[in-house]
């Protein structure tokens, strides 16, 4: 399938994508540059299944996905020479592996006297075929402490985010990620 083209009134732009889970530190696409920041109305859960990056068909991974509320991520310029490719590569990653579908979202830089961007923004609905839902966080805990994909293990996931919440946000409290963290690095410390 092809990639979305959402480049305004269909003239050549960089575009800004906006990522909140392995996207924050492992972004894989080139890209000009990068901002923290929010996108209102969303906020990130431990949702969605991953049956091949951080899991399999037998024992789905556990990664992120927004329901609604606010969210804290990074937002990624792309430059006009690499959106298409940087489209394609995420349209595999995110759409065609990962279930998840497109939204643009305002997304506001946590810079003061930053402009607010419209981002690109990969969502995984409760319509997905792998979308795993809500579950108490001793539970998501024990499933991201015994999977592993193609990529690694399902504990690298949740240690990276949580890392990278810590560095570069230290002043939001994501208690469900943090929750899920201490749990299952005591399954497996």
């Amino acid at each position: 399938s092809r990639p979305l083209d959402i480049r305004l009134n269909g003239e050549r732009s960089s575009i800004w994508i906006f990522g909140y889970g392995s996207l924050v530190w492992k972004p894989d696409f080139k890209y000009k540059r990068s901002k923290i920041g929010y996108i209102k109305g969303y906020k990130r859960r431990f949702w969605h299944g991953d049956d091949f990056y951080r899991g399999d068909k037998e024992k789905p991974g556990r990664v992120v996905t927004l329901v609604e509320d606010d969210e804290v991520g990074v937002a990624y310029e792309v430059a006009d020479s690499h959106v298409e490719e940087s489209l394609q590569y995420l349209n595999m990653r995110e759409t065609v592996m990962g279930g998840y579908v497109t939204e643009m979202v305002e997304f506001i830089p946590r810079e003061k006297g930053q402009a607010k961007l419209l981002a690109l923004v990969y969502i995984a609905t409760s319509d997905n075929p792998i979308y795993l839902g809500p579950a108490p966080a001793t539970e998501i805990a024990a499933q991201i402490a015994m999977c592993r994909g193609n990529v690694g293990h399902n504990m690298e996931y949740l240690v990276r985010l949580a890392e990278f919440m810590r560095l570069y946000c230290p002043e939001v409290e994501d208690d469900h990620l943090f929750s899920i963290e201490a749990a299952a690095l005591a399954l497996v410390l």
